[in-house]
């Protein structure tokens, strides 16, 4: 099973674009505290209503709670060697805080 849930914040503008057909899709990327010393970025992507509820709702800062599926990926660099990535998939959120509220409370 391909299955991962996490919470962290987005550190980075979201973007939204939209296809020829109109479909709706969100890239951005998230921290996620794996102990107090250790953090890690994970890209994300999310489509449709899913994409278009986060970029109405969130900005850089928010807390935000994500699951989805993890997609990994390879290209060839400029310099010849392989990259290999990956990026959660989300096919859900959970609305934790946003900065605004928080600073605000």
């Amino acid at each position: 099973m391909n299955s991962v849930n996490i919470v962290g914040r987005f550190v980075r503008d979201l973007e939204l674009k939209y296809s020829k057909e109109g479909k709706a899709m969100l890239k951005s990327s998230v921290a996620v505290s794996r102990t107090k010393e250790i953090t890690d970025f994970i890209n994300i992507v999310a489509f449709g209503k899913t994409a278009e509820l986060i970029a109405e709702y969130h900005k850089k800062g928010d807390l935000i709670g994500l699951s989805g599926a993890i997609w990994t990926g390879s290209y060839d660099a400029q310099d010849g060697t392989k990259r290999y990535t990956f990026e959660v998939a989300v096919n859900s959120i959970t609305f934790v805080k946003s900065a605004k509220s928080e600073s605000s409370g």
